[in-house]
């Protein structure tokens, strides 16, 4: 039964795919329309590409996010800190990160700019 409902699976999306490839691509960037073994052709092209060989289910995404491996490995870093360490580290990413928080528009301070013009 697993493997009919697959097999259909894999039909339905490569006729969703060649679909939608030939509905718009041809208009959009000028590429020929392609046929259904070249729609399985894509999917499987971008299974290889986007989630490998692995087997078994999928856990935390490709860089191990919720219950992912570097979490674990990060949260076990974290724990053996001590809270002096875990200061520093949070200094440090602050520095590193805080553009993300203010916003690519906004101006950073520039560390140090008037020291040199006071002497």
């Amino acid at each position: 039964m697993m493997l009919l409902f697959g097999t259909a699976a894999v039909l339905l999306f490569s006729f969703i795919v060649m679909s939608l490839w030939n509905g718009i691509l041809p208009s959009v960037i000028h590429v020929s329309a392609i046929t259904f073994p070249q729609a399985i052709g894509i999917l499987v092209l971008s299974k290889i590409l986007f989630s490998g060989f692995k087997g078994g289910p999928r856990r935390g995404g490709p860089w191990g996010g919720p219950g992912g491996a570097w979490k674990e490995g990060m949260r076990e870093k974290w724990q053996k800190m001590t809270p002096e360490e875990q200061e520093k580290f949070k200094q440090k990413m602050r520095e590193r990160c805080g553009s993300w928080r203010r916003g690519f528009n906004e101006q950073q301070p520039a560390a140090n700019a008037n020291e040199g013009a006071a002497e």
